[in-house]
């Protein structure tokens, strides 16, 4: 893509070149100011291609950490250059134009050989102009699309001159200064629409309605609950998207970066020229349950919750929870968070609900432990086994592990269950293992019990001995 921009570039500064000498040439041996105006025009279009050149070589360069968005605002640079020099052509045009007009006493010649140099350098805009917005148009190049309105301006204005030495040869002398000053005008007008533009890049102004296109991209994607800002600024052949989206706040961390990174590929397939980033706020939604909204407000305080239990006593609202704390807090520090969250909740729910916690140590997760004698194992699966018959919908233990670790002992074991059997009934049921356990064995510190169901036809279906526990207890 840069060789093919630096190519179309490259043919501009030879097609600016020779087109500036053919009209400098025959305006001066016929002088007709349209051609001269037409040549100096030619003169610093040359300019402008040669800035545009080096522009489009700058402006593919990758980011770095001086420019981390880029080097693509060299070409609103050179872009802006190319305007003033439109602007200094058009307005000595017009003045030389004027002088004549008034002043006259400039004979003007028209010939055949003036007429053709004025064609073939339409034939030869037309063509740059065209390859040059083809290219612009695939690449995203401001610089180049600022050439090719350059030569689209080119065409017009050459038409005018053949009409100003029509009027010469129809003997209407003052034509060809009439010509000049419509020059001017189309010069002026190309550098209107050019500086306009370019101006908007530099001072980061959005492509009209691509904010729009954007928000209609992501707003109905499934879990985004809505557009907060969209934020787009050009550089060069790049549109850069800022996104701020409203989810649900009781969405995971994963779960988040999943949206992000669909609404990403979701501009990026409609703007292939988009560099996008997100960012995600959580909302409240109105389907929030009122646990999900306990959940939320301890995951803000940073701590973590379970059990929580969501009664209506008397028509005023209860809410109970386990609250994990670090287990060697003294009980004032632990108060104190649990006061904490309390208060949070009610700012969430109202103060006029009842809210009660149950501080618990929070487990730790840097145990290490040793596989517990054989002898110990064995004593506490025979227990187990006898066990089974209060404990309900168990209907046997298997893959029975016993490890002691600094704190004490912890055992896990699975087993299987009747399909069709509730959690509640599952739960209830290891619990009351581990309450035998512990009255058994006091060092006990953990029990896992993991429960799956049978097949119908009898065969149980089970985990690989290495397999994720599922906490029962």
């Amino acid at each position: 893509m840069s060789s093919e921009k630096e190519t179309v570039a490259l043919g501009s500064i030879l097609a600016s070149g020779a087109m500036t000498v053919g009209k400098f040439g025959v305006g001066l041996s016929t002088g007709s100011l349209g051609l001269l105006s037409e040549g100096l025009h030619s003169l610093l279009d040359l300019g402008a291609t040669v800035m545009t050149w080096f522009a489009v070589r700058v402006s593919d360069k990758p980011a770095d950490a001086e420019h981390p968005y880029g080097h693509g605002k060299i070409e609103s640079v050179a872009a802006l250059a190319e305007t003033g020099l439109l602007f200094l052509t058009s307005g000595w045009i017009a003045y030389e134009a004027i002088r004549r007009l008034i002043d006259g006493g400039v004979e003007v010649e028209a010939t055949w050989w003036s007429v053709a140099v004025v064609v073939v350098c339409i034939a030869v805009d037309a063509y740059r102009a065209r390859e040059l917005a083809r290219v612009a148009k695939d690449t995203r190049s401001q610089a180049l699309e600022a050439d090719a309105l350059h030569f689209s301006s080119d065409i017009l204005s050459s038409a005018v001159v053949l009409v100003g030495l029509g009027l010469v040869w129809l003997g209407y002398p003052k034509g060809d200064a009439l010509a000049a000053i419509g020059v001017s005008v189309f010069v002026c007008h190309a550098g209107y629409q050019l500086g306009r533009r370019t101006i908007d890049t530099l001072i980061d102004a959005a492509p009209a309605g691509t904010a729009e296109r954007v928000e209609a991209v992501v707003r109905d994607l499934p879990g985004i609950a809505g557009v907060q800002r969209v934020r787009v600024r050009p550089a060069g052949s790049v549109l850069f998207v800022d996104l701020d989206l409203l989810v649900g706040r009781t969405l995971s961390l994963d779960a988040a970066a999943a949206l992000r990174e669909q609404a990403i590929q979701a501009v990026r397939t409609e703007m292939p020229e988009a560099e996008v980033s997100v960012a995600t706020h959580p909302l409240a939604l109105d389907d929030e349950t009122v646990m999900d909204r306990v959940v939320v407000r301890a995951a803000g305080l940073g701590l973590a919750v379970h059990h929580v239990t969501v009664q209506r006593v008397n028509g005023r609202l209860a809410v109970g929870f386990d609250l994990e704390v670090d287990g060697s807090l003294p009980i004032e520090a632990a108060h104190a968070l649990s006061s904490r969250l309390e208060a949070s909740i009610r700012d969430e729910l109202g103060t006029d609900i009842e809210v009660e916690s149950h501080i618990e140590p929070l487990q730790d997760s840097g145990l290490t432990g040793v596989d517990a004698e054989p002898k110990l194992l064995g004593a506490i699966a025979a227990h187990l086994s006898a066990s089974l018959p209060v404990t309900g919908p168990l209907r046997d233990v298997h893959n029975l592990r016993v490890r002691r670790s600094a704190a004490g002992l912890v055992v896990t074991f699975h087993s299987h269950v009747a399909p069709g059997t509730t959690v509640v009934a599952v739960h209830d049921a290891i619990d009351t293992l581990e309450r035998d356990l512990r009255s058994r064995w006091p060092d006990i510190v953990r029990v896992i019990g993991h429960s799956e169901p049978d097949h119908d036809d009898g065969q149980a279906v089970d985990k690989p001995r290495g397999g994720r526990a599922t906490d029962a207890a």
